[in-house]
């Protein structure tokens, strides 16, 4: 059974009308990520952090799987396969996905300021209180990387590409590092790489074969998948 791992960016979640940042017109237009995705906004203004990452949550409620999603879990019918995302959604677990690792965070989830391992699962509804509080006292937070917090899952994702027969990588600029570099973690040359995206990432340093499909996630992953299916299932 081929071991097929996907690594997933803000594209895959975008074809389900999720804003990413990068939107002209979505949810982040009216903010600055300084404002609202750093320690130190947390720091400075609590409310409005915790007031962007509750209209996220409102929004992400209203999305659904698109093709793309149900697309890779569908390969758990004939593959071995790990999903990595930059995503904080639950899309790929929505869409029947069964290993999924958030490499920056889960939305529907708060942790403890003080402890990170202290992570707690948002149960009813989407809003976090101004004063929620963790078992040990802390205010809790939104389960979020933050834009200049180390990646605490990042060498579990590495060790994961290592172990891939394949690497199918979707719906990202390869320009947010260190989550780009994931590529580079292939055990050998010889490890087909497929990238799905209709702009161009930058590949310039993968040296393994790599296939480029010119499409929207959930337009190309059906098409590579059915391909890979019908060579390996």
């Amino acid at each position: 059974m081929k071991r097929i791992v996907v690594f997933t960016g803000a594209g895959v979640s975008a074809d389900s009308g999720i804003s990413t940042f990068r939107d002209a017109d979505g949810l982040w237009a009216n903010y600055r990520i300084e404002d609202v995705c750093t320690p130190e906004a947390l720091r400075r203004d609590r409310a409005t952090v915790i007031e962007f990452y509750n209209m996220r949550r409102r929004e992400s409620l209203t999305k659904k799987p698109n093709a793309g999603h149900l697309a890779i879990a569908a390969m758990e019918e004939w593959a071995d396969v790990q999903v990595i995302t930059q995503n904080v959604d639950n899309l790929h677990e929505q869409a029947g996905s069964k290993r999924v690792l958030h490499l920056h965070g889960e939305l529907m989830k708060l942790r403890s300021e003080s402890n990170p391992n202290l992570i707690y699962d948002i149960n009813d509804g989407w809003e976090q209180s101004l004063d929620a509080k963790a078992e040990d006292g802390s205010l809790l937070r939104p389960y979020i990387v933050f834009f200049g917090e180390s990646v605490p899952m990042f060498e579990p994702a590495c060790q994961i590409v290592s172990e891939a027969d394949i690497l199918i990588v979707v719906g990202t600029s390869l320009a947010v590092y260190p989550a780009a570099s994931l590529v580079y973690y292939v055990r050998d040359r010889q490890v087909p790489i497929y990238l799905v995206d209709p702009g161009n990432p930058d590949t310039a340093m993968i040296r393994n074969p790599l296939t480029h499909i010119k499409e929207r996630g959930a337009v190309g992953l059906p098409q590579l998948i059915e391909q890979l299916k019908n060579e390996f299932a």
